[in-house]
C-alpha cells in the first residue's frame, strides 16, 4: 500500500482539505483566469459554504445536486457538502429536460445549484418550466447571479459555527459524499454511490503512480461531474498538494493562454481533447516545456497519436488512465517503465492498492492471457448504485469485486488490454453513451416502431452516434424532427449524429435486434 493511500485510507474528504489547508494554507490550489486560490483559501471559503448550506436546510445524507462548468464555485460546493456530510449529485450542464427529471427524482436531490448560463443556455426560464417535474427541490441557487435566488446569496446567509476544521466529526469515511449518473443497458441511468474512502482512494493511487507532488500543475479541462475531473484532477491534486489550472472552458486558444501563465506539468485528457490541441494553431505557440506526463483516458493511446503527441511535448512520459464511475476514479495506469509499445496496446496494470482478475461468464476465474470480462476489487470500488439493489448486486460482487462490463486479456506481468465492451456503450469524445437510453427515447415518437443506436467512428470524436429508425405502419418518419427531439431531451454528444430510415431491422432468432449486423449506408 503507498503511503498516499495509507495516509488517506481511514479518513474523510473534509480531513483531506483541512490537513491540506493547516500544512499548506499558502500553497496554490486552483488557477482560474486572474486568481489563485489557496489551499487555505479553499478551506475558508468551503466552511462558509457549507454554513450556508446548513442554514438553507441541508444536513447529513440530504442531496444536494450541482450541474455547473469547471469553476473554484464547483469545489467549493463539493467540499462543502462533503464537511456537512451531505451528498454532492453531479449533473453535466448539457443534460436536459429527461436527465434532469429522472436524477433529481431519483436521487431525491433536496436542492440544485446550478449555472445561470452555459453555453448559450439559459437555466432560469429552463428550470422554472420544469419545477412542477421536480418537486423533490425544494430550492435553487444560481452561480454568477446576486440575487435572492443565487449561490452569493445562500453562501452570505451563512451563520459561522464552531466546527471542528474537517466538518461534522460524525461523518465516517464509508459515507456516501458523491452521486454521479452513469447510464446503463436499460436506458435508465443508475446513480454510482461514491464514498469518501473510495473517492480519497483512486485519487491517492493515482498520485502515487504518477508521483504527483505539490510541485505539479494540472490541466483541468475534464468535467469534474464525472470522475475525470472529480477525482483524477482534483482529488489526485488535493492528496499531492499540487495545483489545477482551470481555463473557463475547453478550447485550445484558452488551453494555450493559462499553460503560457502558469507552467504545466501534467496534460490529462481524451483522445479528442489531444487532437484538437495538435489541430489547433493556437497550440503551435504554446509552452509546453515544463509537460513531464501526458495522461490518455477513455480510450487507448493510439500509436500514431502517441508519435504526434511525443513529438510536440518533447518526449513526456505518455500513460493510459482507466477508470469508470464505479470505481471512483482510476484503477488501472500505464506504469512509469511501459514502452510506447506496451502504452499503444495495453491499458497499464492495477494501481498499488487494486486487484484485477478476468472472469468466465459465470464469474470463474480464467488464466492469464484468456479472453473474459474484466473484475476489480479494492478501496477504490463504489458502494454500489443509488436506491437500486438489483442492479448493485448484477455489478458489485458481494465478495467486493466489480464487473467493469469490459472484455479483456490480462498478461502475465498484470498489463490489461481491452478486446471490446460487453455493454453496447459507445464513447463519444471521452463521453459513455449508452445506445438504449437514446432508443427509448426515439420509440415515444408515434411515427417509430423500432430503433437501434449504434457508434460509429469519426475521425475527430473517436466514435458518434448513428441511428436506425423503423417507421410505424402507414406512416413517415421525419429525421430532422427526431434529431431535434434528442436535442431536446439529451446531452448534445447523446445525439445521433445521423439517422437512417429502413424498413426493418436484422433479429436474432430469440427476437432481439442484431447489432452487429447494421451497416450504415449514410456518411456519419
Amino acid at each position: 500500500m503507498s503511503s498516499l493511500l495509507d495516509s488517506v485510507t481511514n479518513t474523510t474528504i473534509g480531513h483531506v482539505l483541512a490537513d491540506r489547508a493547516r500544512t499548506s494554507p499558502d500553497a496554490p490550489f486552483i488557477h482560474f483566469g486572474d486568481d489563485t486560490i489557496t489551499f487555505g483559501e479553499m478551506q475558508r471559503r468551503a466552511v462558509r459554504a457549507s454554513a450556508g448550506l446548513r442554514a438553507a436546510g441541508i444536513g447529513r445524507g440530504d442531496r444536494v445536486a450541482i450541474a455547473a462548468s469547471n469553476t473554484p464555485e464547483w469545489l467549493i460546493a463539493y467540499y462543502a457538502t462533503a464537511r456537512i456530510g451531505a451528498i454532492l449529485v453531479t449533473l453535466n450542464v448539457v443534460y436536459r429536460e429527461r436527465e434532469f427529471v429522472y436524477m433529481l427524482g431519483q436521487s431525491g436531490s433536496k436542492m440544485l445549484i446550478c449555472d445561470e448560463e452555459a453555453g448559450g443556455f439559459q437555466f432560469r426560464p429552463f428550470l422554472q418550466e420544469l419545477a412542477p417535474q421536480i418537486p423533490t427541490v425544494e430550492r435553487i441557487a444560481y452561480l454568477g447571479g446576486h440575487d435572492d435566488a443565487s449561490w452569493a446569496a445562500l453562501v452570505e446567509a451563512g451563520v459561522p459555527t464552531d466546527d471542528a476544521p474537517e466538518g461534522d466529526p460524525n461523518i465516517a469515511p464509508d459515507d456516501p459524499a458523491v452521486i454521479l449518473y452513469t447510464s446503463g443497458t436499460t436506458g435508465d441511468p443508475k446513480g454510482a454511490t461514491l464514498t469518501h474512502r473510495s473517492l480519497l482512494a483512486s485519487a491517492a493511487m493515482q498520485a502515487d503512480r504518477f508521483h504527483q507532488t505539490e510541485k505539479d500543475v494540472i490541466l483541468g479541462v475534464l468535467p469534474f461531474n464525472h470522475v475525470g475531473g472529480i477525482t483524477c484532477t482534483a482529488g489526485a491534486s488535493l492528496v499531492a498538494g499540487g495545483a489545477i489550472v482551470l481555463p473557463a472552458r475547453f478550447q485550445p486558444d484558452l488551453v494555450v493562454a493559462a499553460a503560457n501563465k502558469h507552467p504545466i506539468t501534467i496534460f490529462c485528457g481524451v483522445p479528442t481533447i489531444y487532437r484538437m490541441l495538435l489541430a489547433s494553431e493556437a497550440f503551435a505557440a504554446c509552452d509546453v516545456s515544463h509537460a513531464r506526463l501526458c495522461v490518455v483516458g477513455g480510450a487507448n493511446l493510439e500509436p500514431a497519436l502517441a508519435d504526434e503527441v511525443t513529438a510536440r511535448f518533447n518526449g513526456p512520459r505518455l500513460a493510459n488512465l482507466y477508470g469508470l464511475s464505479e470505481s471512483s476514479g482510476a484503477c488501472i495506469i500505464s506504469p512509469e517503465d511501459d514502452t510506447l509499445e506496451l502504452v499503444s496496446t495495453s491499458i497499464g496494470t492495477t494501481l498499488d492498492g487494486v486487484e484485477g482478475r478476468v472472469v468466465a461468464d459465470d464469474g470463474t476465474e480464467l488464466p492469464r492471457g484468456s479472453v473474459g470480462e474484466l473484475q476489480i476489487r479494492g478501496a477504490c470500488v463504489a458502494a454500489g448504485y443509488w436506491d437500486k439493489p438489483a442492479e448493485t448486486a448484477t455489478t458489485f460482487g458481494t465478495d467486493g469485486w466489480l464487473s467493469t462490463g469490459d472484455v479483456a486479456t490480462m498478461s502475465d506481468d498484470g498489463h490489461v488490454a481491452i478486446i471490446a465492451r460487453k455493454k453496447e456503450m459507445y464513447v463519444r469524445g471521452g463521453y459513455n453513451v449508452y445506445p438504449a437510453e437514446i432508443e427509448n427515447l426515439l420509440v415515444t415518437d408515434p411515427n417509430v416502431a423500432m430503433a437501434a443506436v449504434i457508434g460509429v467512428g469519426d475521425e475527430t470524436y473517436g466514435e458518434t452516434g448513428y441511428a436506425f429508425v423503423v417507421p410505424a405502419p402507414g406512416t413517415a418518419v421525419d429525421t430532422a424532427a427526431l434529431i431535434a427531439m434528442c436535442r431536446k431531451s439529451l446531452a448534445e454528444y447523446k445525439i445521433p449524429d445521423t439517422v437512417e430510415v429502413v424498413d426493418a431491422l436484422p433479429m436474432t432468432p430469440a427476437g432481439k435486434i442484431r447489432k452487429v449486423a447494421l451497416v450504415p449506408s449514410q456518411s456519419s
